[in-house]
């Protein structure tokens, strides 16, 4: 029996180890991750290949199959932006979309320093007022605020589409106020002891420690403007002003949407920078949730 002991010791060694519980779950979540990813693509990828095929394959529903009669048609990108007036509605877009980054990257911080690092009466009950403007519905503030921007006489111009921007955004407050509230007192007190005012301090100090709040509010600013129709629709009227999202508009018939393969390619165009900026910046949208929940 003692010789035969160490060979059955390296046959038991030879043998695999059993899946912990742990690598079930990890197997499973990945599985599960691959099977959504799939899902939440498949839009995108019939919008790619409706794009690229014939008004009959759209509107037969075989667009699987095939693109038609000549293969992929690639002639249906300059055709939908010409059809769109692409480059004044993208000019029109980018200098809304810009101004309201700034407005909202410089109203929304200044708002979250004074809330961090300055002591005043009534500052929490301020503070949880603002935050509790997020629960109302933007639909209750629609026509009060039409009415007033109709009484300051500038509907059909892009200023009650940037200004609104200027005055900052309770969830961008918040994510300010949270990173500086993190900030040491002693490195601003040391800013103090050295002469500088509170504006120097926000400035020089403030702004460029915080610029991964700065990337976050840039970034869900973008997505909103840059994709924003309700707004163009009620406050613009002239078609020379026109954002990208107006002007696939002209994609719309009297009977409902005419040639829908051409909106397809107007859309992917239009939603091409969106797609760029996430992946580019996903990180980013990772810190913000990051920096969401840290405490204050």
């Amino acid at each position: 029996m003692k010789p035969s002991e160490p060979q059955t010791v390296q046959s038991e060694a030879q043998l695999p180890a059993p899946a912990k519980p742990t690598d079930w779950l990890r197997i499973t979540a990945w599985v599960l991750l691959i099977c959504g990813s799939i899902i939440l693509l498949m839009p995108f990828a019939w919008m790619v290949k409706s794009s690229l095929s014939t008004e009959q394959v759209v509107q037969s529903g075989e667009v699987w199959v095939g693109f038609g009669q000549g293969g992929p048609q690639w002639e249906n990108y300059p055709d939908s932006l010409a059809r769109m007036d692409f480059l004044n509605a993208l000019a029109n877009t980018v200098f809304i979309t810009f101004f309201s980054i700034v407005g909202m990257v410089l109203s929304s911080s200044l708002v979250g320093f004074g809330f961090a690092r300055f002591r005043f009466r009534g500052r929490k009950p301020l503070f949880i007022l603002m935050l509790s403007t997020m629960m109302l519905p933007p639909q209750v503030t629609m026509i009060p605020v039409f009415v007033l921007w109709r009484y300051l006489g500038v509907i059909d111009t892009f200023w009650p589409l940037v200004l609104p921007m200027c005055l900052a955004g309770p969830f961008f407050v918040f994510m300010f106020r949270q990173f500086f509230s993190q900030i040491p007192e002693d490195l601003v007190e040391a800013a103090r002891i050295d002469g500088a005012s509170n504006m120097r301090i926000y400035f020089q100090l403030m702004l460029p420690l915080s610029k991964p709040v700065i990337a976050i509010t840039a970034i869900y600013t973008f997505m909103g403007v840059w994709n924003d129709f309700l707004g163009p629709l009620i406050y613009l009227n002239s078609p020379e002003k026109n954002t990208l999202a107006l002007a696939l508009n002209a994609f719309r018939g009297q009977y409902g949407i005419s040639d829908a393969h051409l909106l397809m390619a107007a859309s992917f165009v239009c939603m091409f920078p969106c797609v760029v900026l996430f992946f580019a910046a996903q990180r980013y949208f990772i810190e913000g949730v990051s920096t969401s929940g840290m405490k204050g």
